[in-house]
């Protein structure tokens, strides 16, 4: 070993302790006020719809917290799926308690330093009246993506299952999607789930795009609208300037000088991008045939969304 990697090292291990110890005394000042997490931002959207470029953006933003890594074990360990009997990620009122909102509190504060923060993954869009129930304040912002370009993303996610299924090894079911090319259920379950363990990909994609907008949408209208920031991914693609900064004044959030120039170049370095960003490029892509099968399938919802 080197000595610049020696001390590479050790400065590695100092951080470490550092942030741990940090960590313990959040927590200790968490455990003596015990105070609720304040207007958290709830980021909602079907897998693949645009969630993860809003999400790494806001967490940008100095004025709140963010883990900076999407939430999916933390939330499923609050509430097994085994609880559901393997049913469904959705999460309603009732499973809300003072428990659960002093845990969460408690966590985002240990991890970031701020009672208010940013989370987002895949499953919270099936969750938003649990979430509302925890913390009544929360503002959500469902990032809206056009079925044709979405249902080509879902459909590439599930032929990347090390990514998109590594939570699904106990499912207590064999998948056999897309006649046994596909053996393990990728992004979220939604009720019905099982009926699509044996069907075309493109069957299980518009299934989960229904799913989640669906329950997006029903749970948009016991919302204020001002705690509901609502936004379509190809206004990114249009113009990201002016449609992130519609999304941190909905949020309450200043957009001060350093992040509108990020703002305005962040399509530059996608985030998890399977390739390049443009509108309506699954028209030209292989999946084109199945998608125009199953379009008629995501028309009502994709009509709500405005679409």
């Amino acid at each position: 070993m080197s000595l610049n990697e020696f001390f590479e090292k050790v400065a590695k291990t100092l951080v470490h302790h550092t942030q741990r110890l940090l960590r313990g005394v959040r927590a200790a000042r968490w455990n003596l006020s015990r105070r609720p997490a304040h207007r958290p931002i709830i980021v909602v959207g079907c897998s693949r719809a645009g969630t993860t470029l809003v999400y790494k953006v806001l967490s940008e933003s100095h004025e709140i917290g963010s883990l900076q890594r999407e939430t999916h074990d933390y939330w499923t360990d609050l509430h097994p799926l085994s609880d559901k009997h393997w049913d469904t990620h959705a999460l309603d009122a009732s499973d809300a308690s003072r428990a659960d909102r002093g845990a969460v509190s408690r966590y985002f504060y240990r991890w970031t330093g701020k009672h208010r923060w940013v989370d987002k993954n895949n499953q919270n869009g099936l969750c938003v009246p649990y979430l509302t129930a925890l913390f009544p304040d929360a503002v959500f912002v469902f990032v809206k993506r056009s079925p044709g370009d979405n249902l080509n993303s879902l459909i590439e996610g599930w032929r990347k299952p090390d990514e998109f299924a590594t939570w699904s090894n106990d499912l207590p079911a064999a998948v056999s999607v897309e006649n046994g090319q596909l053996k393990e259920w990728c992004f979220f379950l939604a009720d019905g789930w099982r009926d699509y363990v044996n069907a075309p990909v493109e069957e299980v994609a518009a299934f989960q795009y229904n799913a989640i907008n669906q329950a997006i949408l029903d749970a948009r209208t016991s919302l204020p609208p001002a705690q509901w920031v609502e936004v379509f991914y190809e206004d990114f693609l249009r113009d990201p300037a002016t449609t992130f900064r519609q999304v941190f004044e909905g949020c309450g959030l200043q957009l001060d000088a350093a992040l509108q120039a990020r703002c305005e170049t962040v399509l530059d370095t996608p985030f998890n991008a399977f390739s390049d960003i443009r509108l309506d490029k699954w028209k030209d892509g292989r999946n084109r045939e199945k998608i125009e099968r199953v379009l008629p399938q995501v028309a009502h919802v994709a009509g709500r969304m405005g679409y």
